[in-house]
C-alpha cells in the first residue's frame, strides 16, 4: 500500500523525504493561479476518493493512485494536490500518517511528474491517436511502479528487516499498473477530443 503509516520509517528517511516534498510543494504552489486551481482541486478530490477504495491482493492491498494522469495534467502542482488529499485522509480515516506525510507525498508525486516531463511533450505534440494512447498508458503504468519502488526504497532505507515486506508490496503493484495504464490512456484520449487544454501541465 502506498500510504506508509507513522512509526515505520527512520528519522533520516522522514527528514529527507519531507525536505524534498517541501521543495516540490513550493514549486507547485508557485505555479497555481485562478485558472489552474480548479483543475488541481478536481484531481485532488479524484485521488482522495479513488485511493479510499482499497482492493485486497494477497497479503496486502492496492488502490488507485492516478500518478501518471495527475502528472500529465498538473505537472508540479501534483505536490500541493497530494499534500491536501493525504493530509485529509490521515486526519479523517487514519490512512498513512502525519509524520510520513512528506515521504508519502514524494513517493506518489515524483514518479508521475518525472514521467510527464519525459512523455508529456511528445504526447501533446503527436497527431497519432495510437501513439498518444501508448504514451499515456506507459505513463500510467510506470508511475505505479515508480511509486512502488519508492515505497520499497523508503522501507529498505529505514531497516533491512522490511525487505521481505517491500518485495511483497512490489508484487501487488502489477495488477494496479495494468488498471492505471487503461484509465490513463482512456482519460487522455477523451480529453484530447473534448478539452485538449486540460493536458497542459501547471508549470512554475
Amino acid at each position: 500500500m502506498a500510504h506508509i503509516p507513522d512509526g515505520i520509517l527512520s528519522a533520516p528517511v522522514l527528514i529527507g523525504g519531507t525536505a524534498l516534498a517541501l521543495g516540490g510543494l513550493a514549486l507547485g504552489l508557485r505555479a497555481l493561479d485562478d485558472r489552474t486551481i480548479p483543475k488541481t482541486a478536481i484531481l485532488a478530490a479524484g485521488f482522495f476518493a479513488g485511493s479510499l477504495l482499497a482492493i485486497p491482493v494477497g497479503p496486502s492491498s492496492v488502490h488507485l493512485l492516478f500518478g501518471g494522469l495527475m502528472g500529465l495534467m498538473l505537472g508540479m502542482a501534483v505536490f500541493p494536490a497530494l499534500v491536501v488529499a493525504l493530509l485529509l485522509q490521515a486526519l479523517l480515516f487514519g490512512m498513512g500518517g502525519l509524520t510520513t506525510l512528506g515521504v508519502n507525498t514524494l513517493n506518489m508525486a515524483l514518479p508521475g511528474v518525472a514521467l510527464a516531463m519525459l512523455v508529456g511533450p511528445i504526447l501533446r505534440a503527436t497527431g497519432s491517436a495510437s501513439l498518444r494512447a501508448l504514451l499515456a498508458a506507459l505513463a500510467g503504468a510506470l508511475a505505479v511502479f515508480g511509486t512502488g519502488g519508492m515505497v520499497a526504497l523508503s522501507l529498505f532505507l529505514s531497516s533491512s528487516d522490511y525487505v521481505p515486506v517491500a518485495s511483497v508490496l512490489l508484487a501487488t503493484y502489477l495488477p494496479l499498473a495494468l488498471v492505471e495504464a487503461f484509465v490513463t490512456a482512456a482519460t487522455v484520449g477523451f480529453l484530447v477530443r473534448v478539452r485538449p487544454d486540460a493536458l497542459l501541465p501547471v508549470l512554475p
